[in-house]
């Protein structure tokens, strides 16, 4: 296949074979109304050299590490083994993409091989995915799955599921006539279960819950899992951090039907935002309407251990309109350093790695909660986030901790309006009882 540029000659032959007169016709089902017609406002062509000058001058204006950030809501900085940059970097793994010839694709598939089996064990669910784009988009995928497999129209949200995942599942069900009614939350942050049975009927696919939820509160997936399984739904359980599963029940032990999430933690770095991992896993008897594409073993013809793309249902090349989903690849790279993460922990590891996750947050709890005027926002049991209520709005707390070379946590007003004057503390284990201690001692100062 030739690369070259198209000439004139080659374009007015494409255009007379599509029965246009212009490129600009192409484009007539854009309104008039949103198309830009001038030239884009970008600065002229830089040299190799210059480039770099200039890529350099923008970098320095970000402080970010020059700060002590206690962000989190969604994306958590934790350590990562230096051997999970060091293999991921391999030129055979940076490569290769989707691995349509087994004969030439081993390393990638038994990779994914392994991550399917690792997902596996950290849900407690039969069948895992090669991987979603983000815990967002796997979020949207679990409700178009739910869909599909009870071919009912309406999806029960808890309101404390993280606000981009609602945000993103309202414009994958837009167009598609299904229904999102959204249940609130209760004085222990966790969902307010009396809405949730009135919510529930007999049009209801799913009930879409996450844990640790977007306050940080672990939900009961057993009681969610029972009252959506009293009207024939299936319970989705979304976990947007990994980590806590090194500790916590598998939601598939507590009767989730489907786990999604993202899989950030667990060996990838924040990244400014990406590129992220969404993971799903589900119960066996649902995998024809799973997403994405599923990697198995096998034995080739001399009896050797081998790996192939057992399951592709989503391939909207094939299967056009009737495919599953429009995910259009996997994360392969960053499943990879994600494997490559969980095998160097192990189980001890990981269990070891949420312990101190959860015991720096409970010191830290502690150690705001004594502030005159801070309290604890919600009463249920946290993993590594926790709500604190403030005396004074947020945007001055937080300009005051900026100002002291601290990013305190992250406003919910914006997401949450009736959550005034409260924050979201992020603890991970990277975090030590000086740089909390720090913190304390800082808000302390801001509120006085």
């Amino acid at each position: 296949m030739s690369y070259l540029s198209l000439s004139d000659k080659d374009k007015k032959e494409m255009l007379a074979r599509t029965g246009v007169g212009a490129t600009d016709d192409l484009f007539c089902c854009i309104p008039e109304a949103v198309r830009l017609k001038r030239a884009l406002d970008l600065p002229a062509a830089q040299s190799e050299l210059e480039l770099v000058r200039t890529m350099e001058a923008i970098g320095r204006k970000n402080d970010y590490s020059r700060h002590l950030s206690f962000l989190g809501g969604g994306a958590y900085e934790h350590f990562i083994p230096t051997v999970v940059d060091y293999l991921s970097s391999r030129g055979e793994f940076v490569s290769p993409y989707t691995p349509y010839q087994p004969e030439v694709s081993q390393g990638t598939l038994q990779i994914i091989f392994e991550y399917q089996t690792l997902v596996c064990q950290l849900t407690g669910l039969d069948i895992a995915n090669a991987s979603l784009y983000d815990g967002s988009t796997g979020t949207a995928e679990a409700v178009l799955m739910a869909q599909r497999v009870t071919s009912r129209n309406k999806v029960v949200l808890a309101r404390s599921l993280h606000p981009q995942y609602r945000e993103v599942v309202r414009t994958y069900i837009k167009n598609l006539g299904v229904e999102a009614v959204e249940v609130g939350y209760g004085p222990d942050g966790r969902i307010d279960e009396d809405a949730l049975g009135r919510a529930l009927d007999d049009k209801t696919a799913a009930v879409v819950c996450q844990s640790p939820n977007f306050f940080g509160v672990v939900e009961d997936i057993q009681a969610l899992s029972d009252a959506a399984h009293g009207v024939k739904a299936l319970s989705v359980a979304i976990v947007a951090e990994a980590v806590s599963l090194g500790m916590l029940e598998a939601p598939g032990k507590r009767g989730a039907d489907i786990v999604a999430g993202e899989g950030q933690s667990l060996g990838i770095p924040l990244s400014f935002g990406g590129p992220y991992l969404g993971f799903m896993a589900c119960k066996k008897e649902f995998l024809r309407q799973m997403p994405g594409r599923v990697a198995g073993q096998t034995l080739d013809r001399e009896g050797r251990r081998g790996f192939v793309l057992t399951l592709a249902t989503r391939e909207q090349h094939i299967r056009r309109e009737r495919a599953t989903s429009n995910i259009c690849t996997n994360q392969a790279l960053c499943a990879l350093r994600a494997t490559i993460f969980m095998e160097t922990l192990g189980k001890q590891g990981l269990r070891e790695l949420a312990w101190q996750n959860a015991q720096k947050a409970a010191y830290a709890a502690d150690r705001l909660g004594a502030i005159p005027g801070v309290k604890m926002k919600f009463s249920g049991p946290v993993f590594n986030e926790f709500v604190v209520e403030l005396p004074k709005p947020w945007p001055a707390v937080d300009a005051g901790l900026r100002a002291k070379g601290i990013i305190g946590g992250y406003g919910l007003e914006p997401a949450y309006p009736e959550l005034k004057n409260a924050a979201l503390v992020a603890i991970t284990e990277l975090k030590t009882k000086d740089q909390i201690d720090r913190l304390a001692q800082a808000l302390q100062e801001v509120l006085s």
